[in-house]
This record gives structure tokens, sequence and C-alpha cells, in this order.
């Protein structure tokens, strides 16, 4: 590879592959909207800005830096994101121009330079998404959306499906003048043969570019130190890093979408010195680098982060869907506290059930600390129930005791009252948070549900199409339309209070809008909160402020009761 070269002169004779121990595909991409910020459409966007403008420079897409592993044979190490989406584009566009016409020659030697040579792929992606982005990209052998099980799977589907919709009624010219401007874009390119050394110019170059995670720094500077101080364990140390890295982007890709990986770094810290107020992994790792025990840390700490992975992979994906309490935990959102307990708990091996109990105290200890809007710190009144919360013992009891004293203890003890019943049910007398409020009603609905059933199935939030938040009596007064006089105290204290709110799917909130309350009332037939309006108001056909107080207080029960 030559320090300054084309796209074409890149990729042209070579095998490029994305290293097991680097991330997945992660650029986004945006269908309903062209100029949007996604980095698929930013890809689409600069190119076709510069072909419509008279330069005479050539497009330039960066620096590549590649760890050499034999002449025709290179490693990616900085810009996999651009030269994945390039071939993805690329495909598309011989794919389209193939359908217009036969390629002539030159293309075919083109395609075959940067594309695929008879079985040679001149790139391949990480090792769980190779095949998918064989067969759905290179191949087009696959052209559904079925079995794709990592979010990165997911955006490379998605990023050919975007460039296919963007090309399909392209002219020969644009694609012409885009394959054009591709294979003869300039960028420069850093092949080494010291894997070391392409550590530290990965390091190098992000701490004066685009930031990777905290995650990827120390991933770094992790092998870096391996590379300087392994001794002759040097090349076994670096392998087992790579394989937990392998092992942590894998679940990084299928549980992203419900966590950021730069907080499980954190847990994983809260967990390894055994404190909930480890918050700075970057600064704390790095002076421990700089100790006589550094290897004897990364083994440790890389095993704490893999481990960390896969429980909150088991945690967000088979058990969230079997348990109807972590699934509230994980509906409920913001639940950074409870995740080093319910991690630890995993690795203690608890039983389901104790799990289970603990994601449920934990759903009430959160609710109330965002309902009651308390700026009280929530982490020194449970750091001491953590640290003692050990293998040994793998006892909850003491943190389920702690939680539910939390909640009843009396006013007095001010420093532990702020989440107590009293200021719990103060906090839900007013306007609620529009999602939290949500969250409410569902576990409201269920409660519903439930009385008087036996064996009843609990209706889990996500089979809720596109849930919203419906005002029974609108914002907006609509004259004669069946609701309260819109004065001062209806406004201010009614309109906004959990009794007004009501639960509805998307198409049925825009279906109902600001109608009459008659109209509304007639369609509420779905779930059984829609069914208990009806019952309210059967003989009235009216809504009004005493039907909403009545309403709140009913609701209001339920939460100080079950939630």
């Amino acid at each position: 590879m030559e320090t300054a070269t084309t796209i074409k002169q890149m990729m042209a004779g070579n095998k490029i592959f994305v290293p097991p121990y680097q991330r997945a595909y992660s650029w986004d991409t945006e269908f309903e909207n062209d100029d949007s910020s996604k980095h698929t459409n930013i890809f689409l966007g600069d190119l076709e800005e510069y072909n419509r403008s008279t330069t005479k420079s050539p497009y330039y897409f960066g620096h590549f830096l590649f760890e050499k592993k034999d002449n025709e044979t290179f490693g990616i190490i900085d810009g996999q994101q651009r030269l994945t989406t390039i071939v993805i584009f690329l495909s598309v566009l011989f794919r389209k121009l193939e359908s217009m016409r036969e390629l002539t020659e030159d293309e075919e030697v083109l395609k075959e330079s940067m594309i695929l040579r008879k079985s040679t792929h001149r790139f391949e992606t990480v090792e769980y998404d190779k095949q998918l982005f064989k067969d759905y990209v290179i191949t087009r052998i696959k052209k559904d959306r079925n079995g794709l099980e990592t979010e990165s799977a997911k955006r490379i589907v998605n990023a050919y499906d975007f460039f296919e919709t963007q090309l399909s009624d392209k002219e020969e010219d644009y694609l012409l003048k885009m394959l054009n401007t591709i294979q003869n874009a300039s960028c420069t390119t850093h092949p080494v043969s010291d894997e070391s050394e392409a550590i530290q110019m990965f390091i190098f170059q992000n701490n004066r570019g685009k930031k990777p995670s905290n995650l990827e720094i120390i991933k770094a500077q992790f092998m870096f130190n391996v590379h300087l101080y392994g001794g002759d364990e040097k090349e076994s140390l670096i392998e087992e890093i790579k394989r937990r890295f392998e092992k942590i982007y894998k679940s990084i890709s299928t549980i992203e979408y419900k966590i950021k990986e730069d907080d499980v770094l954190i847990y994983t810290l809260r967990i390894h010195f055994n404190s909930l107020w480890e918050t700075d992994p970057v600064s704390r790792i790095n002076n421990l680098l700089t100790t006589a025990d550094s290897i004897a840390f990364i083994k440790s700490f890389t095993q704490s982060l893999a481990i960390s992975f896969e429980h909150l992979t088991t945690f967000f994906g088979k058990d969230e869907r079997a348990s109807l309490e972590i699934h509230s935990l994980v509906t409920l959102g913001g639940i950074g506290i409870a995740l080093p307990f319910i991690i630890k708990a995993y690795q203690y091996g608890l039983p389901a059930e104790k799990i289970n109990q603990l994601c449920s105290k934990f759903e009430s200890i959160i609710l109330r600390h965002r309902l009651i809007g308390t700026r009280a710190d929530i982490i020194s009144r449970l750091n001491d129930v953590y640290q003692k919360f050990q293998e040994h013992t793998a006892d909850i009891a003491p943190i389920v005791n702690r939680i539910e004293w939390m909640k009843t203890v009396q006013s007095d003890s001010w420093w532990w009252a702020y989440w107590n019943n009293v200021e719990f049910e103060r906090s839900i007398q007013g306007g609620i948070h529009h999602p939290t409020a949500k969250y409410v009603l569902w576990k409201y609905e269920n409660f519903l549900e439930s009385q008087g059933k036996s064996g009843y199935l609990p209706t889990r939030f996500d089979k809720i199409i596109r849930p919203e938040l419906e005002h029974i009596a609108p914002q907006t007064e609509k004259p004669e339309s069946g609701y309260d006089k819109y004065d001062e105290e209806f406004v201010n204290q009614h309109i906004n209070s959990l009794g007004n709110y009501l639960l509805l799917s998307k198409s049925h909130n825009c279906s109902v809008g600001n109608r009459p309350f008659p109209e509304k009332r007639n369609s509420y037939t779905h779930l059984e909160q829609q069914r208990e309006i009806q019952r309210m108001t059967n003989d009235e056909k009216i809504w009004t402020r005493d039907h909403i107080q009545k309403r709140k207080e009913k609701i209001v029960k339920f939460i100080l009761e079950y939630l």
C-alpha cells in the first residue's frame, strides 16, 4: 500500500478484514429524510454534493490505518466504518449498473479489484456478521431480513437497502460519476507490521480527532500495555484480550439499543472495586496501568468486562422476554443504580425468583426517585448494602430490607425520608412526566385486567402498538363537546392530572384527536382502563373534574399499594 493513494489502489489485489477485537458496523441510516445527520445519509449526500460542484481536486476519503499480515492481507484498525460503507455502496452501484446493461471490461476489472474476484472477497467484516455481509451485500443470495441476530447486521442491511432505494431511479450518467468519484478518491494509508505500533497510532489519532468510546480507549491501552510489559506472556495475553473483546463486541451488537457500552464499563468498575462511587473509568484505569501489577489487573478486569457483558446480554435478552419483573424494570428505564446489583446477582448464580425480586424492589425505588424529583443522593444510601452483597453469602435480604425501609421510614428521619410514602403520595398529585405516566398507566392496566381473574397473563408494554398518552379532556377547550368548563381551576389542576391521562395506541390516539367526549367514549373499548372510563360515565356522557379526581384517586391508591 502506498502512503498517498486512491480507494481503487488501496483495495486492488488486497484482502482487507476487520479484526475480531474491533467493533462491528456502527453507522446508522435514516430512510425518511435524505438530509438527516445519520452517517450513511451524510456519506451519500457528500458524494452527490461533490459531483455537483466544479472542483477539480479528487474527493478525499480520509486516513486508513492497517495492521499488515502479509503482502496482500491487512487488518483495518482505523477507518473501517468508512470502508464498510464504501463496499456496500459500490455493491449496490454495480448491481444497479448491471441491471441496465452489461459491464464493460474495465468495469468488470474494477469490480473484481474492489468487491469480488471469483471467491476472493476484497473486504470482510467481523466474524459474526461476515456471512450476512457476503450473502446480503456481495452475492445477494439473501434478500430478506429474517435472522438478523445483531444490531450491526441490521445496520448493514439498512445501509444496503437505503442505497438501493436511493439509486433505484438514477440514470447511467449518475452511476458512472459516482463510480468514478469513489475509485479515484484520494486517501492516505499507514500499514504497520507491529501490532503495538498500530495500537499506539490508534490511540494517538483518536485522541486528536474523532473521540472513540471509553471502552475503545481502554481496550487499546490494555493491548499496548501488554505489548510493552507482557514479557513471556505477551502473545498469549494479547490473544486472550482479543478473544474477550470479540465476545464483548458481539454482546454490544445485540444489546446496544438497550444500554451504552461505556455505561457497562462503569458498572464493571463498580463491581470490580465493589463501590458504587466509581465514576471515571479512564482515569482510574490509567492510574492502575502505571503500577507493577498492571498486567494482572488487565487480565482480571478484561475478564470482568466480558462477564458483565455476558450477563447483561442474558438480562436484556432472553430473561427480559421471559420475566415480567425484568421487563418492567427495563421499560421504566434509568436503571443504572440497579445494574451493578443485578450483574452481581447473575455472577453469584442467584435463581430467577431472587433476580426478579431484586428487579421489583429497584423498580419501586427508581420510580419514586423519578416522581419525587429529589436531588438527594441515592448511591450513599445503598452503597453499604451493595458492598456487603458478596458471593459467599449472596443474600439479597439486606438490599430488599433497605429499600423497603426507605419507602416507609418516618419523615423525621430526614436523611432517609426523601423516598418515603408521604413524599411519594405528594409527588403524584400533580402533573407527571409523560413517559413515566405511560409506564404507570401500563402497570395500572395490568392491575385492572387481573381483578377477579385467575391465571391472568399480564400484557407486556411492548405489545401495545406505539403507546401514547391521551388527554381525555383535551388541552385546548372545545365548547359544547362533553367536557367540564375550562375555568382556571380545571385547566391548572385537572387537565394534566393523572386522572385525565389515558393509555392509547398511536393510531387510536390519532383517530380520536380532540373529538367530543361522547365520540371518544364510544371508541374506548380496547383496554380495561378505557372501559373503566365508559363505566364511570355511563349515565352522564360527560367528562368532568369530578370524574378526573375520582379516577386519579383510584390510580394513586393503586400506585401506593403496588408500586
